[in-house]
């Protein structure tokens, strides 16, 4: 075992509570490497944006167009990773390792089962899917064959969802640091030969002829798609490979077992509702900012884009959090667990801060990084310093999200984020956009998610998630 997993093993089974200073070194040791993959998995959507951006804004719009409809997918994608990873914590945290070995077995047949399913539906969906948005026509076409070309790749999307979830709350969250590096590595390198066509370059003074296919738009994605899947290839070593208490083996396969599958669906449905609605209500303001135009469309993107800079170090912690207070729920150890899950959740408060600080002083800057058109610069720095305020609230929800699913309490987030999307955000939008435009669809957001980051803080304090248990067919223990 590494000193990492000897030391939160040694953690759980201390009696008492431990101090502050063992609890946060426990924190910490999880989610700087969780911090880092978040940043890298976000560098993908950052490199193609700024490469895809040189060829003009209705490229940019083209990718931006399409985004609330990836993130919808990959909402499904996450929610299943959620469903099998949080049983394999709870399981490592009682010490079952066969039993985890067992889920990681049927998350790997799930995988390869819903992935195909979801690659087919977003494949037929690119065709219409453009027209539906009220997109301008003369972005449709590339705006159908990139999110065509990323359906294809969601198989691999999920895999590396998965696998990486599984591998990070067995406690290892280095390796998925390393290998979303290798994305980004792989990513930079195919989009520089398949967005471009055949060019001149120069080197530190050697000048040469790069080959480039010349797909613009097209590129970006089978570049994406294809370094995604190289990635997955590389989890999957890793699952049968590395020695650890996930490892899994050729010679000792498991079916899918109801047990397994239950547990999976009572965490994973609430979670996938939860982002749908969220990610249903970004691709209605998707529409309505359509409707303001495509300087508007390109603005938003690209600010949304600039605005995960700040909440990335919030959704690392958050996966430690997942982690920590599932292993800590899996070895009956409630006072640590409701430790880790106040420590993690104030975190992300502080972090989303000094975030929203970066937002508010480095807007301009931010959005210079993908375009140099004026009016798009304008009125993307603008929304940036709006949602700013919002930030430290934002990071309480994110972090307090992650830390109640630990716990198997996936229903609570997703009724929270059901009220606060569609009754506060969506709402307001309606209500701003016609005498406000893009400034107040983002005043629409900042309203919602200090409502949101409000209810999270209250659910956490209250405890409720405390009496939870996965195993049971109720999902709450005798008595709670």
């Amino acid at each position: 075992m590494s000193g990492k997993k000897d030391r939160f093993t040694a953690l759980l089974s201390q009696e008492g509570t431990p101090g502050f200073g063992l609890t946060l070194s426990a924190v910490l040791l999880l989610a700087w490497p969780a911090i880092v993959e978040q940043i890298m998995i976000t560098l993908v959507q950052y490199v193609d944006t700024a490469m895809v951006g040189s060829l003009g804004s209705q490229a940019t719009a083209a990718v931006g167009l399409t985004s609330s409809t990836t993130w919808l997918f990959n909402g499904f994608f996450a929610a299943a990773a959620i469903g099998f990873s949080v049983q394999v914590a709870q399981h490592l945290g009682a010490g079952r390792q066969e039993d985890a070995q067992k889920v990681v077995w049927q998350s790997l047949r799930f995988t390869v089962l819903f992935g195909l399913f979801m690659g087919a539906i977003g494949f037929a969906l690119s065709f219409p899917l453009p027209a539906l948005l009220g997109a301008d026509p003369a972005v449709r076409g590339d705006a159908s064959l990139y999110f065509r070309i990323m359906a294809c790749a969601m198989p691999f999307t999920l895999g590396t969802n998965m696998f990486s979830a599984v591998i990070r709350c067995a406690g290892d969250t280095k390796t998925p640091m390393v290998l979303n590096l290798l994305i980004n590595v792989f990513n930079v390198i195919l989009n520089t030969l398949f967005i471009y066509e055949t060019r001149p370059v120069e080197v530190l003074g050697l000048r040469f002829t790069m080959w480039g296919a010349g797909w613009g738009v097209g590129g970006a994605a089978f570049a994406s798609g294809l370094s995604t899947a190289l990635v997955c290839l590389l989890f999957l070593t890793v699952l049968f490979r590395k020695k650890s208490p996930i490892r899994i083996s050729l010679k000792k396969r498991y079916k899918f077992e109801r047990g397994c599958l239950l547990a999976a669906w009572r965490l994973g449905l609430p979670a996938a509702l939860e982002r749908s609605i969220m990610c249903l209500a970004q691709i209605v303001i998707t529409a309505i900012i359509t409707g303001i135009g495509t300087v508007a469309v390109a603005s938003n993107h690209l600010a949304v884009t600039a605005e995960s800079i700040s909440y990335l170090p919030a959704s690392g912690v958050a996966v430690a959090g997942t982690t920590l207070v599932g292993q800590a729920m899996g070895a009956g150890r409630k006072d640590l667990a409701q430790r880790f899950a106040r420590m993690v959740s104030w975190m992300g408060v502080g972090i989303m801060t000094l975030g929203g600080a970066v937002l508010f002083l480095f807007s301009t800057q931010l959005i210079q990084i993908f375009s140099q058109d004026p009016q798009v610069i304008e009125l993307g720095s603008q929304v940036l310093r709006i949602v700013a305020f919002a930030e430290p609230l934002f990071g309480a929800s994110i972090v307090a999200s992650g830390a109640l699913r630990g716990a198997g309490d996936s229903k609570g987030p997703f009724l929270i984020s059901l009220a606060t999307m569609w009754g506060v955000r969506i709402t307001l939008s309606l209500i701003l956009v016609g005498s406000l435009g893009l400034i107040g669809v983002w005043l629409a957001m900042a309203a919602e998610l200090c409502a949101r980051g409000l209810v999270f803080m209250v659910r956490l304090y209250r405890g409720r998630w405390l009496h939870i248990d996965l195993f049971t067919p109720s999902g709450k223990k005798a008595g709670g």
